[in-house]
């Protein structure tokens, strides 16, 4: 069943100059306030030409793609405005839709109406927002392939085997006469079978937040020891300012690198050393590298004599991390090293590459599989909570053989499953889903 909103605008490219700009208008009263202000008569399902015009003024020569509800992005009438890509030329279109009728749409708005209108269910319209803010392939496609109903289907599956399973167990409670009580036996091996899948999909979920948030990559090591000339080198242009007197660098620095379609947010760090005799502002850029350290995922250790120059403390702070041991200034001191170090010149680009693929050697020691979907953390809570219900109803199976127990559990599984497509839902999930929206979509 459709819902029947108020007509919405946006614009559905920045405000900037541009060859095109689009004008996106939805809603019951979209056909009747976009040809109030046509030149033409708008033909449904057709490419329209003509010129946008207020009080017989033209504004701009456009385009309009018309198109008839429920066949459209949100399921309603919806009719796109390509105009000429001046900011001014779009405001006062704009301006001239809103005097019409219409109203600014809000974040995401046009695709939580698609979502209340079942053109798409929550996870594709989550995927929606994940393809907008991908910044490497590989996080685009798995976004790509939960906007085409990856997710939803295997959850769906899911979902629809313990439906069948909870109605079963209703009917024999409803219905003793008449339906055959399923034995616990039965019902503990489905639910562990279901427990399985559902772990199979959870143990990739740092996976997932990787490819969708990133690596973060920490150069560390004592002051000149080159990590903002390795940095400058890694994003192969110059980030950071890089000079022969220590303490150059008195901040963190952070950009994004794309290695091999995997997000890389690297960071470059203030040299470490002993806070005596360094000023004020030095003692918080060490503090800073202390705290990017513990929130990296990989730690590139910079030296350039021996690794005895990395300190204990600093070795402390980087448990449970992935440690590359980086060798710098090998076009000037170069000398043999353990085999676990990797030589480079950041001066000359020697070993660059090298390190490159040490760092995406560790990456898919920690993306062991690729997979066909993403699950963001409100999906992998909703997961936890499926599998917590079911396990509930093993441990309980331990001690008693009655079915409406079993299906208190099964029920609340079902709802969580429910909540990821959202089948189930409330105003606040939606909030939060869409509010991370840009206007326009």
């Amino acid at each position: 069943m459709e819902h029947n909103f108020d007509t919405i605008v946006a614009t559905a490219t920045p405000l900037a100059l541009s060859a095109i700009g689009v004008i996106r208008v939805s809603g019951t009263e979209a056909y009747n306030i976009v040809s109030s202000v046509f030149s033409k008569k708008i033909v449904p399902k057709y490419i329209n030409h003509g010129y946008i015009v207020d009080q017989g003024k033209k504004i701009d020569e456009v385009i309009l793609l018309p198109f008839v509800a429920p066949h459209s992005y949100t399921g309603e009438d919806v009719i796109e405005i390509q105009t000429h890509g001046s900011p001014s030329v779009i405001n006062s279109i704009l301006e001239l839709i809103l005097s019409k009728g219409a109203r600014m749409a809000q974040k995401g708005e046009f695709t939580k109406r698609a979502f209340l209108n079942h053109r798409i269910d929550l996870s594709q319209a989550e995927a929606v927002i994940d393809i907008i803010n991908s910044k490497t392939s590989k996080s685009a496609q798995n976004a790509l392939n939960n906007l085409e109903g990856y997710l939803r289907d295997k959850i769906n599956n899911l979902k629809n085997s313990l439906t069948d399973l909870y109605a079963k167990i209703i009917a024999s409670i409803d219905f003793p006469e008449d339906v055959k009580e399923i034995d616990k036996e039965t019902i503990v091996s489905i639910c562990s079978d279901k427990i399985t899948e559902i772990e199979n999909i959870l143990k990739n979920s740092k996976s997932h937040d990787f490819i969708r948030d990133g690596f973060n990559v920490c150069l560390i090591g004592k002051p000149n020891v080159g990590k903002s000339s390795l940095f400058n080198a890694l994003l192969n242009y110059s980030r950071a300012i890089v000079t022969p007197i220590e303490g150059t660098t008195r901040d963190t620095i952070k950009e994004t690198i794309n290695l091999d379609g995997y997000l890389i947010n690297l960071v470059d760090t203030a040299g470490i050393r002993d806070k005596n005799g360094v000023d004020l502002v030095e003692k918080i850029g060490i503090d800073n590298s202390i705290s990017a350290i513990q929130a990296s995922n990989i730690v590139l250790f910079l030296f350039e004599n021996t690794k005895l120059e990395i300190d204990d403390k600093l070795l402390n702070n980087s448990k449970d991390k992935s440690i590359i041991y980086v060798k710098t200034k090998c076009d000037i001191n170069d000398f043999d090293v353990d085999d676990d170090v990797i030589k480079i010149s950041s001066t000359t680009g020697f070993g660059i590459d090298k390190l490159k693929s040490k760092i995406l050697d560790v990456i898919k020691t920690v993306i062991p599989e690729e997979t066909d979907y993403t699950t963001n953390k409100r999906q992998q809570y909703c997961l936890l909570s499926a599998k917590n219900s079911l396990s509930n109803i093993i441990q309980t199976s331990k001690f008693t053989a009655e079915p409406d127990l079993f299906a208190m559990d099964l029920k609340s599984a079902i709802i969580s499953l429910g909540e990821i497509t959202g089948e189930v839902f409330t105003d606040s999930i939606l909030e939060d889903i869409f509010s991370n929206f840009c206007i326009g979509k």
